[in-house]
């Protein structure tokens, strides 16, 4: 990976990774609406969102067409395109830019799929590190039970079913999910995460997260002009 260039902008980049089912998206969300309300300059991106590729990958995704390394270059295309029209013009431009998910869930996911870790770091290499990581740590069994709960049927490549797990899909969602965690920990320490505990109440998460991102960034920079309500 290339040193940290985002000391050249005047924004700031904070990451959620995690299991599905880890509730990340739903912790930057409350990140994003506190930002918000209290008039700073905020921007959010999620993963998979390019409208340039979207077609390409539902449709590689519905025909069973992606084999590991197509799989991983779709989604790479997705996150370079994303990154050069949304990310980095707001770094640019000094706004607080919320990734959900970044680089870090094609390293683990590709990984696990059978990509060359070396190559995955070279093929994300323009991207910078963010200033911030949240990781949200779940024990794999639990994560799979609020994905259940919450949307019981399961699709192929999120099961992992392409790599020959196990036949039954929900069997073969445990143990991707399993793998992935074990390749999120193994980056914990590479990259820098913050640990979150997943399994804590929502407000008790929410509060450690508002409070980094306080300590770390100095939000007044990032205050839109006329909205102090102080």
């Amino acid at each position: 990976m290339q040193a940290n260039p985002l000391n050249q902008y005047s924004g700031k980049l904070i990451a959620v990774e995690g299991l599905d089912g880890s509730g990340k998206s739903i912790q930057l969300y409350l990140v994003k609406r506190w930002l918000e309300l209290g008039g700073y300059r905020v921007f959010f991106t999620e993963w998979n969102s390019s409208d340039l590729v979207k077609k390409a990958t539902k449709r590689g995704k519905k025909q069973n067409l992606l084999n590991p390394t197509t799989f991983s270059l779709i989604h790479a295309t997705d996150f370079a395109d994303r990154y050069e029209r949304q990310i980095l013009p707001l770094l640019r431009a000094g706004f607080i830019t919320l990734a959900d998910r970044y680089i870090f869930t094609a390293f683990a996911r590709d990984e696990v799929r059978g990509c060359s870790k070396k190559w995955l770091r070279n093929l994300y290499g323009f991207a910078p590190i963010p200033d911030l990581i949240f990781y949200f740590k779940l024990p794999p069994e639990i994560a799979y039970r609020r994905m259940l709960s919450a949307r019981p049927k399961l699709k192929y490549y999120e099961a992992g079913m392409d790599l020959g797990l196990h036949n039954d899909i929900y069997e073969s969602f445990k143990i991707f999910q399993g793998n992935i965690s074990e390749k999120y920990n193994q980056m914990s320490e590479e990259f820098g995460f913050i640990i979150v505990d997943a399994n804590q109440p929502v407000e008790k998460q929410q509060g450690m997260i508002r409070g980094i991102i306080s300590e770390n960034i100095d939000l007044s920079k990032f205050k839109i002009r006329g909205t102090d309500r102080s």
